[in-house]
């Protein structure tokens, strides 16, 4: 396991989202009702990164092309074409700071 600090869990308030990079890897954080959610960042489609789109509950919309993600789990919800999985990553809390595992 490596962990990377995201910040303050007081960073993040209900309905929004940071972005890292962490262990190579572009990483999206967001707080979905309390909940701390990690997926990759970057859309498969073409290259947009998600962080720069709306976040609807637990649903992500790409910017570009308004490919939809689910950001508890990093899967497809919509779109025309199967996209591969954005991943997810697991968020461990640990005295009020969020860290994202990247394995």
């Amino acid at each position: 396991m490596t962990k990377f600090l995201v910040g303050k869990v007081s960073d993040i308030s209900d309905g929004n989202m940071t972005h890292l990079t962490a262990g190579g890897q572009e990483i999206l954080v967001a707080n979905v009702k309390g909940n701390y959610y990690a997926i990759g960042n970057i859309c498969n489609h073409a290259g947009a990164e998600l962080h720069e789109g709306e976040l609807n509950d637990k649903e992500i919309t790409c910017p570009w092309h308004g490919a939809k993600w689910d950001i508890t789990t990093g899967n497809l919800v919509w779109f025309p074409q199967k996209l591969k999985s954005a991943g997810s990553y697991p968020i461990i809390i640990e005295n009020e700071m969020i860290y994202v595992d990247v394995h």
